[in-house]
């Protein structure tokens, strides 16, 4: 058992982890969360030896072998197989033993070890690792030196899966990591033999992998068994259990200080009236669960545009004079939603920057709309803001004649409000920066939004705004995530980068999830099938499903508001104090009209999403 006792760690002299305790069970695979700047790193770092506690201690059996990525990814002439091979130091020095033994008896001995540790079968399952992780054959005999600093940081990634350690320590692992290989690093970790701990904000990795969640707030641990899921259903009784307790305690508060002010005059009711001074004293008040204001995402709505916004006809791009992508043709509407899957080095990527304008065609045409904005987001963005200026400084640079209060508007949109907004970056969170760039690029309230990787700084609640901020929007979105629980709230169209060009995906999401990990598939079936190609009618009848799918979107939206509306005004009608917003005040009389209202646009709703799912289930 790892234990963690009393643990108190400063940093700069702010206590980031207070008097925290918890015990993480052998062979658990916990998940860590907390919000950004909560401590987690701190907490990860001080269970390695890497930050000395203030106080208290963390405890584990003798000879645990402790296994986490160093923020340095290797370098050099090695090779990605190599490297992955040598994280095994008993079997290289083992091997390296055998190589120069001369006495029988010890060689005998050496090799006894070298099976029993599986020595001899390192290089397939080394190589497994590596190709779960990305890498092709060729790919795992490069030289480290010849790869980026993402791919290094997976050949790390990868040495550490294959040592094994007793407990594995993973600080957001699949940051660096495709949608392809974040779900293959899932089905790895799902059998982990030993203990695990993982920082992640991705609610599908923290719902199919770990059995605990340890949340870390206000420099306090606590454990929950279960999934993300069940932690957050239990998050949820616990606050409206506090909720009700601080209710009730303010109502007691009320009262006692009432008494209080009445009748600390009167002489016959001095001695009562201390008494109930005494109780407001020793009352300690019951906070509310934290809830943080600055979280908020509002992307304004651009001015309407005819479609199609963009199209593209046997386009192709590259760098140079090499295309990377070729027969591309896409259409983009103002209302798609649309997500580009594929391995990293597909092509994602030159598709957006295409698709920006910050690439020019080199075949084909592309034919966009001439009063169309595009706002395009990148993790380069990210860390290219200034550090030494302030969100204020850099949106008034970006807007420059616009009125002090129309710029602070626009920063408020994301959280920037008050003393944040004068906050330099420096001080920033990276979610905080995340927002930052994200308010810089839309500004202009733009057409489409291109989203590439937007959420490897956020946390898990940062990440639910971002996806409602996206459904809120009026305009098109175009997203490039490994984070498949985003993908599959914000976008309602598939599109697939994979063997040179682009096509539209007409699998779901769980689909593309069995291809990648092999599931369902004949010995035949080698890549996701391509759009069918099956005359001249297949362009019009493609682009007719477009649009059913569009409008079963749109239904599926207003039922879902349709629904929360009639259960707020359902809570209402039971107990006319939970009221809030419009419904506040109103009789029950008007409640239940209201209600009459909303079951009728409800119903009429439903048979628009069945009319439109039976015409697409007849398309076929």
């Amino acid at each position: 058992m790892l234990s963690i006792k009393d643990l108190t760690v400063r940093l700069g002299g702010r206590p980031i982890l207070d008097r925290a305790s918890a015990a993480v069970p052998p062979g658990a695979r916990v998940g860590l969360i907390g919000r950004n700047g909560a401590g987690k790193s701190t907490l990860m770092k001080t269970i390695i030896g890497e930050l000395e506690p203030d106080e208290g201690t963390i405890e584990m059996p003798r000879r645990s072998r402790l296994g986490y990525i160093a923020q340095e990814a290797p370098d050099g002439s090695a090779t990605p197989l190599e490297t992955v091979l040598a994280a095994d130091t008993e079997r290289t020095a083992l091997l390296a033993e055998a190589e120069g033994c001369e006495d029988p008896d010890r060689l005998g001995d050496l090799y006894e070890r070298l099976i029993a540790i599986d020595a001899y079968t390192a290089p397939s399952r080394a190589a497994r690792i590596l190709i779960g992780l990305g890498f092709d054959e060729a790919m795992q005999e490069r030289p480290l030196s010849s790869f980026s600093g993402g791919w290094k940081m997976r050949v790390a990634l990868g040495a550490l899966l294959f040592s094994q350690p007793d407990v594995l320590l993973l600080d957001e692992p699949s940051n660096h990591l495709d949608l392809e290989a974040t779900l293959w690093l899932e089905n790895f970790l799902k059998t982990y033999p030993a203990t695990l701990i993982v920082i992640s904000h991705e609610r599908d990795m923290l719902n199919n992998v770990v059995d605990h969640i340890l949340h870390l707030q206000g420099g306090k641990v606590a454990m929950y068994p279960g999934t993300y899921d069940s932690f957050e259903r239990q998050r949820a009784e616990r606050a409206a259990q506090l909720a009700a307790a601080k209710a009730a305690q303010d109502a007691q508060r009320a009262k006692l200080e009432d008494y209080v002010r009445r009748n600390s005059a009167r002489a016959s009711t001095a001695k009562q009236a201390q008494s109930r001074a005494k109780m407001l004293e020793k009352m300690q008040p019951i906070a509310a669960l934290i809830e943080d204001p600055s979280l908020s995402f509002d992307f304004p709505d651009p001015s309407e545009l005819k479609p199609p916004l963009i199209t593209l006809d046997l386009a192709a791009v590259g760098y140079g004079e090499t295309p990377i992508l070729r027969r591309l043709n896409l259409r983009i509407d103002p209302d798609d939603r649309i997500a580009l899957l594929g391995r990293n080095g597909n092509g994602k990527t030159t598709l957006a920057r295409l698709l920006s304008a910050q690439l020019p065609v080199m075949e084909g045409e592309m034919f966009a709309t001439g009063k169309m904005k595009v706002g395009y987001f990148t993790q380069y963005q990210v860390e290219e803001l200034s550090g030494d200026e302030t969100p204020l400084q850099h949106m008034t640079r970006l807007m420059e004649g616009k009125p002090p209060a129309v710029v602070r508007a626009q920063l408020g949109r994301f959280g920037f409000a008050g003393d944040k907004a004068t906050t330099v970056v420096s001080k920033l969170s990276g979610g905080e920066r995340a927002r930052l760039a994200l308010a810089l690029i839309t500004y202009d309230a733009p057409h489409i939004l291109i989203l590439d990787e937007p959420t490897n700084h956020l946390d898990v609640d940062a990440r639910e705004a971002l996806v409602q901020a996206l459904n809120d929007y009026s305009g098109a979105v175009i997203l490039i995530s490994h984070d498949r629980h985003i993908v599959e709230l914000a976008a309602d169209r598939l599109v697939l980068v994979d063997d040179g060009t682009a096509r539209n995906y007409d699998g779901s999401m769980d689909d593309y999830i069995d291809f990648v990990l092999g599931r369902n598939q004949t010995k035949e079936e080698g890549k996701p099938k391509p759009p069918k190609k099956d005359g001249k009618g297949t362009a019009r009848e493609r682009e007719e499903a477009r649009l059913i799918r569009s409008r079963i979107t749109k239904a599926e939206k207003a039922m879902a508001k349709l629904q929360s509306d009639c259960a707020a005004l359902d809570d209402a009608l039971i107990d006319p104090s939970t009221a809030k917003g419009a419904l506040a005040g109103l009789s029950i009389e008007d409640l239940s009209k209201r209600r009459a209202q909303l079951a009728s646009e409800l119903e009429a709703t439903e048979a628009q999403w069945l009319e439109a799912s039976e015409e697409l289930d007849t398309q076929g």
